[in-house]
């Protein structure tokens, strides 16, 4: 049985986490996935929320699926232009400010102006401040250098930079000799590329899937609705697919498919959950079950929003999520695998 390919997914992930999109500004990297999906001659169409939905018909269509993956990522936005003619940040999402000290960054403008800065502390350098290490790293405390010779507000506001200015990170993605893929945005660009990859697959093998299937590429999901709405009535089955989260206590780790079974929102279904595993244990695919304990999904955004549906949640494991991420090409692989299966298989109601 072929598989999606995996150098030609890492490719794929490499362009999507190089378009900045944090959420709220996601228009050029979804222009991204639809073109990709049209030189495939997949038909797709935007929400008004600016996501993207491709449909599949099945043999069934009166019975659906729906799997989701975000484009959207982590970000900021120009809180205030200080005098000194540096930025104050308001973050996008839920990170922490040591996690974006010391990274490069881009101030989009609106009217498309795009500028380079860094991302510092106020007290950074250690020859003019003694507590420059104690110091909170916070909103206050942290500011944006712009890469202009700029030394007030006003020159500031000359460059066309104002306040809520969308502010992105650079990447800094590296895929390495040993199978890792190191970068920023990893969640969930990894599951967007796997998903594209999907459906090329399909495409590619003449696959007719036995349900309409729908896969939504949302741009919200970051600050929590992004795969809440455009399910249809027809819909059962909604899978999100999105990163495992890793650390002290968890089982997922960067070399498998990891299979949530419950996160902050609570469990997800059990009957789904137990199908999956069923379909990774009857092909020798390598899966972890884990509960992250401070996370949510577009699936159980979905189910907040009162729809009735079966939801469930799979992903590849990232390492460091919201900070400096990382994941290894088998833990793409499995994911791929099991999806691939899951797809082609029978709901199970």
């Amino acid at each position: 049985m072929a598989y999606p390919n995996t150098e030609e997914t890492f490719s794929l992930l490499k362009d999507l986490v190089s378009i900045p999109s944090p959420s709220g500004n996601t228009n050029e990297v979804i222009t991204y996935v639809e073109k990709f999906l049209a030189e495939l001659e997949i038909q797709t169409r935007r929400n008004r929320k600016g996501g993207l939905i491709a449909t599949l018909e099945g043999k069934d269509s009166s019975r659906h699926r729906m799997l989701t993956a975000h484009v959207d990522t982590l970000g900021a936005m120009v809180k205030e232009i200080k005098p000194s003619g540096r930025l104050k940040i308001d973050l996008i999402g839920g990170f922490k400010y040591n996690s974006i000290e010391g990274e490069y960054c881009q101030i989009e403008t609106s009217s498309g102006k795009k500028y380079t800065g860094t991302i510092l502390m106020h007290q950074t350098s250690v020859h003019v401040y003694k507590d420059a290490g104690k110091k909170e790293r916070n909103q206050e405390n942290m500011e944006i250098r712009i890469d202009e010779k700029v030394h007030t507000a006003e020159e500031v506001r000359a460059l066309g930079i104002e306040v809520g200015d969308f502010v992105s990170f650079d990447p800094r993605v590296e895929i390495t000799p040993s199978g890792y893929i190191k970068s920023r945005h990893l969640d969930d660009k990894a599951s967007v590329a796997i998903l594209l990859q999907l459906i090329k697959q399909i495409k590619a093998e003449n696959i007719l899937l036995p349900y309409t299937t729908h896969f939504l590429i949302s741009n919200n999901e970051e600050i929590g609705y992004g795969g809440n709405s455009n399910i249809t009535p027809e819909t059962v089955e909604y899978l999100a697919v999105d990163m495992g989260a890793m650390g002290d206590g968890q089982s997922t780790d960067e070399y498998t498919v990891s299979i949530c079974v419950k996160d902050a929102s609570g469990p997800y279904h059990y009957e789904l959950r137990k199908h999956l595993v069923r379909l990774a244990e009857e092909h020798n695919i390598e899966y972890k079950l884990d509960i992250y304990p401070f996370y949510g999904s577009d699936a159980s955004a979905a189910i907040r929003s009162g729809h009735d549906i079966i939801h469930g949640l799979i992903g590849p494991g990232i390492d460091s999520s919201h900070a400096f991420e990382r994941t290894h090409q088998t833990s793409i692989e499995n994911t791929a695998k099991l999806l691939y299966l899951y797809i082609q298989s029978d709901l199970i109601q």
